[in-house]
This record gives C-alpha cells, structure tokens and sequence, in this order.
C-alpha cells in the first residue's frame, strides 16, 4: 500500500493535467498545519480561538494564551512539526484494518466537529465539512483495503508536505490571503533568541524524525489484522 500510494503521488505530480487532483491534498496539509497550531496552544494552557484557510492554500490559526517565550515558542512549532506527527500517527494506524477504521471515523468526526466550533472562512468551512464528512464516511462504510489504502495515501500526502513546502522553515514571513505577517520560524525566534533559520533546521530535523519512526513502526512485520 505504501508502495502504491508513492506511484500514484509521483503520477500526480509530475503528469502536467493531473496535478489539479492533487491541490485537495495540499489543502489538507493546511489544515492539518493549523490544526497543530492549536493543538500546541491548548497543551500549553491556552485556547484555539479559530481556524482560518483559503483556497490559495494558505491558512492560519487564531490562539490565545500566557504561557511565556517558551509556550509561544511551542506553539509556533507545533504548525511546522504538525504534518509530520500526523503523518507518521496515520502510518502506525495503517498497519491494521482495525486501526484504519478508528483513524478515519475519529479523524472524520473530529474534523466535523473543528469545522463547527473554530472554522471561520467561508472556504474552510466548505472545505473541512467535506472532508470530514469523506473520511467518516469511509471510516463507516468502506470496504476493508480502502479504508486502509486511506489512511495510508493521506499520510503519505502529508509526508509529502514536510518536503514540498519546506521553504516555509526558511522565511521571516509568511504571505497568506490575510495578508503578511512575521512566519512560524520567526515567532520562535522572537521567543527564544537565535537565528529564525536555526529553528526552521531544528523542526525540520524533528519532522524527519517523526517521519522515520513511523515508517520504521509502518514496515516492521505484524502478525496481527
């Protein structure tokens, strides 16, 4: 399954009238690069006040908290390393029918539910209710190897990511449809001294990281279903 779904990201890339297929992916890892935005700022005591993104695939994520240079610090990171943790849960869940369902039906219901409470652009409400609603619905009703082909292209997609927009660990801003602002790795700068370059290696070092353990715990031999 990991072998296929890399055959058929490198397909969309590279065959020129495909590549619209896989702007929906792209997205996805927006929302899962927000998503780790806020996770960060509710484990460091604060609160996720809102989800914004639109469909030039920019997003951004709207917190509050006082936590200090460390925990803002922390919540900047958790953006950047998000796409990789997620991608590597959704490797170690792949390994099972079981685990593939339980991934899609809570990551689908959990999406519903983010989309309610904290989305607030027109696009991203759109956008998260369908594909919330797509995973959950293929979390309940799919067959076995679909479901688990799933969840293992999504993270392969969002493995992707750590690669395909890499640059954004390198910049002092970040452009959004909102307009411009100091960027993740400049925001951890401001926090913790050094240069914002320094912090975009270490999160990307981390992603890679991330990345390997869970393709280490995808590929090791299970006698399990």
């Amino acid at each position: 399954m990991l072998v296929a779904s890399v055959v058929v990201t490198a397909v969309l890339y590279l065959v020129p009238f495909l590549r619209f297929l896989a702007w929906p992916f792209v997205l996805v890892s927006t929302v899962v690069h927000e998503l780790g935005h806020g996770l960060a700022a509710i484990l460091v005591g604060g609160r996720f006040e809102a989800l914004l993104m639109w469909s030039d695939g920019s997003g951004m994520a709207s917190w509050s908290a006082l936590v200090g240079r460390v925990g803002h610090a922390v919540i900047a990171a958790g953006g950047l390393v998000g796409p990789a943790i997620a991608a590597a849960a959704l490797f170690v869940a792949g390994r099972s029918r079981r685990g593939s369902r339980v991934a899609l039906v809570v990551g689908g219901a959990g999406l519903l539910l983010v989309d309610l409470l904290l989305v607030r652009t027109w696009f991203g409400f759109f956008f998260v209710a369908v594909l919330g609603l797509s995973l959950l619905g293929l979390g309940l009703k799919a067959a076995d190897w679909l479901a688990q082909a799933t969840v293992v292209f999504l993270g392969t997609q969002l493995a992707l990511s750590v690669f395909s927009r890499a640059d954004y660990l390198f910049t002092p801003v970040a452009r959004t449809a909102d307009g411009t602002s100091p960027s993740d790795v400049a925001h951890i700068a401001e926090a913790l001294v050094l240069p914002y370059w320094f912090w975009g290696a270490c999160c990307g070092l981390l992603s890679v990281a991330v990345l390997v353990w869970g393709l280490v715990l995808y590929l090791r031999p299970s006698h399990g279903r």
